[in-house]
Protein backbone atom coordinates (compact mmCIF):
# COMPACT_ATOMS: atom_id res chain seq x y z
CA UNK A 1 0.00 0.00 0.00
CA UNK A 2 1.36 3.40 -1.00
CA UNK A 3 1.64 6.25 1.48
CA UNK A 4 -1.07 8.15 -0.42
CA UNK A 5 -3.49 5.20 -0.14
CA UNK A 6 -2.69 4.88 3.55
CA UNK A 7 -3.51 8.57 4.01
CA UNK A 8 -6.80 8.14 2.12
CA UNK A 9 -7.79 5.15 4.27
CA UNK A 10 -7.10 7.13 7.43
CA UNK A 11 -8.34 10.46 6.13
CA UNK A 12 -9.83 11.79 9.36
CA UNK A 13 -6.69 11.25 11.42
CA UNK A 14 -4.48 12.76 8.76
CA UNK A 15 -6.89 15.63 8.10
CA UNK A 16 -6.71 16.67 11.75
CA UNK A 17 -2.93 16.19 11.69
CA UNK A 18 -2.66 18.37 8.59
CA UNK A 19 -4.74 21.14 10.19
CA UNK A 20 -2.67 21.11 13.37
CA UNK A 21 0.48 21.20 11.24
CA UNK A 22 -0.80 24.17 9.24
CA UNK A 23 -1.50 26.01 12.48
CA UNK A 24 1.99 25.29 13.79
CA UNK A 25 3.71 26.28 10.55
CA UNK A 26 1.70 29.50 10.27
CA UNK A 27 2.65 30.66 13.78
CA UNK A 28 6.25 29.43 13.34
CA UNK A 29 6.58 31.48 10.15
CA UNK A 30 6.17 34.62 12.28
CA UNK A 31 9.11 33.72 14.52
CA UNK A 32 11.73 32.44 12.08
CA UNK A 33 13.39 35.84 12.30
CA UNK A 34 15.29 36.38 15.53
CA UNK A 35 14.93 40.00 16.55
CA UNK A 36 14.47 42.12 19.65
CA UNK A 37 12.35 44.61 17.72
CA UNK A 38 8.61 44.93 18.48
CA UNK A 39 5.94 43.40 16.26
CA UNK A 40 5.01 46.90 15.05
CA UNK A 41 8.50 47.80 13.90
CA UNK A 42 8.64 48.18 10.06
CA UNK A 43 11.48 45.67 9.81
CA UNK A 44 9.52 43.05 11.77
CA UNK A 45 6.38 43.63 9.72
CA UNK A 46 8.21 43.33 6.38
CA UNK A 47 9.92 40.11 7.42
CA UNK A 48 6.64 38.61 8.59
CA UNK A 49 4.97 39.68 5.35
CA UNK A 50 7.56 37.63 3.51
CA UNK A 51 7.17 34.65 5.86
CA UNK A 52 3.39 34.43 5.68
CA UNK A 53 3.52 34.97 1.91
CA UNK A 54 5.72 31.89 1.63
CA UNK A 55 3.30 30.06 3.93
CA UNK A 56 0.38 31.03 1.72
CA UNK A 57 2.16 29.70 -1.36
CA UNK A 58 3.05 26.36 0.25
CA UNK A 59 -0.18 25.70 2.18
CA UNK A 60 -2.31 24.68 -0.84
CA UNK A 61 0.23 22.02 -1.89
CA UNK A 62 0.34 20.73 1.67
CA UNK A 63 -3.46 20.55 1.85
CA UNK A 64 -3.79 18.96 -1.58
CA UNK A 65 -1.54 16.10 -0.52
CA UNK A 66 -3.97 15.23 2.27
CA UNK A 67 -7.07 15.54 0.08
CA UNK A 68 -8.67 12.15 -0.50
CA UNK A 69 -9.64 10.87 -3.93
CA UNK A 70 -13.29 11.34 -2.95
CA UNK A 71 -12.69 15.01 -2.18
CA UNK A 72 -10.84 15.65 -5.43
CA UNK A 73 -13.51 13.80 -7.42
CA UNK A 74 -16.11 16.36 -6.36
CA UNK A 75 -14.22 19.33 -7.82
CA UNK A 76 -10.73 20.64 -8.45
CA UNK A 77 -8.52 22.14 -5.76
CA UNK A 78 -9.46 25.71 -6.73
CA UNK A 79 -13.15 25.19 -6.03
CA UNK A 80 -12.34 23.26 -2.85
CA UNK A 81 -10.54 26.36 -1.61
CA UNK A 82 -13.32 28.74 -2.58
CA UNK A 83 -11.80 30.15 -5.77
CA UNK A 84 -14.66 30.08 -8.24
CA UNK A 85 -16.68 32.49 -10.35
CA UNK A 86 -20.26 31.32 -9.82
CA UNK A 87 -21.89 33.50 -7.18
CA UNK A 88 -18.78 35.64 -6.76
CA UNK A 89 -20.57 39.00 -6.73
CA UNK A 90 -23.06 37.85 -4.10
CA UNK A 91 -20.24 36.34 -2.02
CA UNK A 92 -18.26 39.58 -2.10
CA UNK A 93 -21.19 41.77 -1.03
CA UNK A 94 -23.85 39.95 1.00
CA UNK A 95 -21.60 38.54 3.78
CA UNK A 96 -20.00 41.97 4.11
CA UNK A 97 -23.44 43.58 4.41
CA UNK A 98 -24.45 40.94 6.96
CA UNK A 99 -21.35 41.66 9.04
CA UNK A 100 -21.96 45.41 8.83
CA UNK A 101 -25.48 44.84 10.20
CA UNK A 102 -23.96 43.10 13.23
CA UNK A 103 -21.82 46.21 13.82
CA UNK A 104 -24.75 48.62 13.51
CA UNK A 105 -24.13 49.94 17.03
CA UNK A 106 -20.41 50.70 16.55
CA UNK A 107 -21.16 52.19 13.12
CA UNK A 108 -23.68 54.51 14.74
CA UNK A 109 -21.01 55.59 17.22
CA UNK A 110 -18.67 56.37 14.34
CA UNK A 111 -21.42 58.39 12.67
CA UNK A 112 -22.04 60.52 15.76
CA UNK A 113 -18.31 61.03 16.31
CA UNK A 114 -17.85 62.25 12.75
CA UNK A 115 -15.49 59.43 11.79
CA UNK A 116 -17.55 58.68 8.69
CA UNK A 117 -16.42 62.00 7.19
CA UNK A 118 -12.83 60.80 7.41
CA UNK A 119 -13.59 57.84 5.16
CA UNK A 120 -14.47 60.20 2.32
CA UNK A 121 -11.06 61.86 2.46
CA UNK A 122 -8.57 60.45 -0.11
CA UNK A 123 -5.71 61.52 2.18
CA UNK A 124 -6.95 59.05 4.81
CA UNK A 125 -6.70 56.11 2.43
CA UNK A 126 -3.36 57.19 0.96
CA UNK A 127 -1.81 57.58 4.41
CA UNK A 128 -3.33 54.28 5.53
CA UNK A 129 -1.71 52.34 2.69
CA UNK A 130 1.60 53.90 3.64
CA UNK A 131 1.23 52.66 7.21
CA UNK A 132 2.59 49.11 7.51
CA UNK A 133 0.69 48.45 10.74
CA UNK A 134 -2.57 49.38 8.99
CA UNK A 135 -1.74 47.21 5.98
CA UNK A 136 -0.88 44.31 8.28
CA UNK A 137 -4.08 44.57 10.32
CA UNK A 138 -6.47 45.34 7.47
CA UNK A 139 -5.00 43.41 4.55
CA UNK A 140 -2.20 40.94 5.19
CA UNK A 141 -3.49 39.42 8.43
CA UNK A 142 -7.03 38.76 7.12
CA UNK A 143 -5.73 37.57 3.75
CA UNK A 144 -3.18 35.12 5.13
CA UNK A 145 -5.35 33.88 7.99
CA UNK A 146 -8.41 33.26 5.83
CA UNK A 147 -6.32 31.57 3.17
CA UNK A 148 -4.63 29.18 5.59
CA UNK A 149 -7.37 28.64 8.19
CA UNK A 150 -10.36 28.66 5.88
CA UNK A 151 -9.40 27.97 2.25
CA UNK A 152 -6.69 25.42 3.02
CA UNK A 153 -7.93 23.98 6.31
CA UNK A 154 -11.72 23.74 6.07
CA UNK A 155 -11.77 21.37 3.04
CA UNK A 156 -9.57 19.00 5.06
CA UNK A 157 -11.96 19.03 8.01
CA UNK A 158 -14.98 18.59 5.75
CA UNK A 159 -13.52 15.30 4.52
CA UNK A 160 -14.43 13.61 7.80
CA UNK A 161 -16.70 15.99 9.73
CA UNK A 162 -20.21 17.26 9.21
CA UNK A 163 -20.26 20.91 8.03
CA UNK A 164 -21.49 22.37 11.33
CA UNK A 165 -18.99 20.28 13.30
CA UNK A 166 -16.15 21.49 11.09
CA UNK A 167 -17.37 25.06 11.52
CA UNK A 168 -16.71 24.85 15.27
CA UNK A 169 -13.63 22.60 15.27
CA UNK A 170 -11.48 24.59 12.84
CA UNK A 171 -11.83 27.93 14.67
CA UNK A 172 -10.39 26.40 17.85
CA UNK A 173 -7.08 26.09 16.00
CA UNK A 174 -7.57 29.62 14.68
CA UNK A 175 -8.05 30.87 18.24
CA UNK A 176 -5.08 28.91 19.55
CA UNK A 177 -2.92 30.43 16.82
CA UNK A 178 -3.49 33.85 18.41
CA UNK A 179 -2.06 32.72 21.75
CA UNK A 180 1.42 33.54 20.49
CA UNK A 181 0.67 37.20 21.28
CA UNK A 182 1.23 36.39 24.95
CA UNK A 183 4.98 36.22 24.32
CA UNK A 184 5.01 39.57 22.53
CA UNK A 185 3.05 41.20 25.34
CA UNK A 186 5.48 39.87 27.96
CA UNK A 187 8.34 41.03 25.76
CA UNK A 188 6.80 44.51 25.87
CA UNK A 189 6.79 44.44 29.69
CA UNK A 190 3.28 43.16 30.40
CA UNK A 191 3.00 40.87 33.44
CA UNK A 192 2.30 37.20 32.76
CA UNK A 193 -1.13 37.18 34.44
CA UNK A 194 -2.26 40.25 32.49
CA UNK A 195 -0.86 38.87 29.23
CA UNK A 196 -2.61 35.55 29.89
CA UNK A 197 -5.96 37.29 30.50
CA UNK A 198 -5.59 39.35 27.33
CA UNK A 199 -4.62 36.29 25.28
CA UNK A 200 -7.50 34.26 26.72
CA UNK A 201 -9.91 37.00 25.71
CA UNK A 202 -8.35 37.08 22.23
CA UNK A 203 -8.67 33.29 22.02
CA UNK A 204 -12.37 33.48 22.88
CA UNK A 205 -13.09 36.36 20.53
CA UNK A 206 -11.10 34.97 17.61
CA UNK A 207 -12.60 31.49 18.05
CA UNK A 208 -16.13 32.92 17.92
CA UNK A 209 -15.25 35.01 14.89
CA UNK A 210 -13.50 32.00 13.34
CA UNK A 211 -16.70 29.99 13.63
CA UNK A 212 -18.62 32.77 11.89
CA UNK A 213 -15.96 33.03 9.20
CA UNK A 214 -15.91 29.26 8.68
CA UNK A 215 -19.70 29.28 8.46
CA UNK A 216 -19.54 31.88 5.69
CA UNK A 217 -16.96 29.81 3.83
CA UNK A 218 -18.91 26.57 4.09
CA UNK A 219 -22.29 28.11 3.26
CA UNK A 220 -21.14 30.26 0.33
CA UNK A 221 -18.32 28.06 -0.95
CA UNK A 222 -16.28 31.22 -1.56
CA UNK A 223 -12.98 32.42 -0.13
CA UNK A 224 -13.94 36.06 -0.66
CA UNK A 225 -16.91 35.83 1.72
CA UNK A 226 -14.96 35.31 4.98
CA UNK A 227 -12.13 37.50 3.66
CA UNK A 228 -14.25 40.65 3.32
CA UNK A 229 -15.95 39.95 6.66
CA UNK A 230 -12.56 39.53 8.33
CA UNK A 231 -11.22 42.76 6.87
CA UNK A 232 -14.28 44.65 8.05
CA UNK A 233 -14.10 43.16 11.57
CA UNK A 234 -10.42 44.01 11.86
CA UNK A 235 -11.20 47.57 10.85
CA UNK A 236 -14.00 47.91 13.39
CA UNK A 237 -12.26 46.06 16.23
CA UNK A 238 -14.04 44.65 19.26
CA UNK A 239 -16.94 46.98 20.19
CA UNK A 240 -16.03 49.45 22.93
CA UNK A 241 -19.21 49.31 25.01
CA UNK A 242 -17.73 51.59 27.68
CA UNK A 243 -17.42 54.42 25.17
CA UNK A 244 -21.22 54.65 24.85
CA UNK A 245 -21.41 56.69 28.06
CA UNK A 246 -19.33 59.49 26.49
CA UNK A 247 -22.12 60.40 24.05
CA UNK A 248 -25.09 62.71 24.60
CA UNK A 249 -28.16 61.16 26.30
CA UNK A 250 -30.27 60.98 23.12
CA UNK A 251 -27.34 59.62 21.16
CA UNK A 252 -26.79 56.96 23.80
CA UNK A 253 -30.37 55.78 23.40
CA UNK A 254 -29.97 55.53 19.62
CA UNK A 255 -26.63 53.71 19.96
CA UNK A 256 -27.93 51.15 22.47
CA UNK A 257 -31.04 50.61 20.34
CA UNK A 258 -28.89 50.01 17.25
CA UNK A 259 -26.66 47.59 19.14
CA UNK A 260 -29.73 45.50 19.91
CA UNK A 261 -31.29 46.04 16.49
CA UNK A 262 -28.09 45.08 14.70
CA UNK A 263 -27.71 41.85 16.65
CA UNK A 264 -31.38 40.97 16.12
CA UNK A 265 -31.21 41.62 12.39
CA UNK A 266 -27.98 39.65 12.11
CA UNK A 267 -29.58 36.64 13.79
CA UNK A 268 -32.60 36.93 11.51
CA UNK A 269 -30.64 37.40 8.28
CA UNK A 270 -27.78 34.97 8.94
CA UNK A 271 -29.46 31.92 7.41
CA UNK A 272 -31.27 33.50 4.43
CA UNK A 273 -28.34 35.71 3.36
CA UNK A 274 -25.96 32.75 3.43
CA UNK A 275 -28.25 30.33 1.61
CA UNK A 276 -26.07 28.10 -0.63
CA UNK A 277 -28.59 28.58 -3.45
CA UNK A 278 -27.64 32.26 -3.72
CA UNK A 279 -24.01 31.32 -4.33
CA UNK A 280 -24.64 28.22 -6.46
CA UNK A 281 -22.85 26.20 -3.78
CA UNK A 282 -23.28 22.43 -3.90
CA UNK A 283 -19.79 21.55 -2.75
CA UNK A 284 -19.51 22.13 0.99
CA UNK A 285 -23.18 22.45 1.92
CA UNK A 286 -25.83 20.39 0.22
CA UNK A 287 -29.37 21.75 0.37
Amino acid sequence: MSLKNFVDNNSCVFSIFACISLTFFYVASLYVWRSKLSRDHPSTIKRRFFSVSCMMLLAPFFSQYFFTETTLSKSDIYEQMGLRTAGFFAASTLPLLLTAVLFLGPLTMQFFSGLWKLYSEPVYWVSSWQDLVWVRNHVMAPLSEEWVFRACMMPLLLQCLEPMTAVFVGPLLFGIAHFHHIFEQMKAGVEFKTALMISTFQFTYTSIFGAYSAYLFVRTGHFVAPLTAHMFCNHMGFPNFGEVSSYLPLQRIVIIFNFLLGFGLWCTLLTPLTSPDIYDNRLHWET
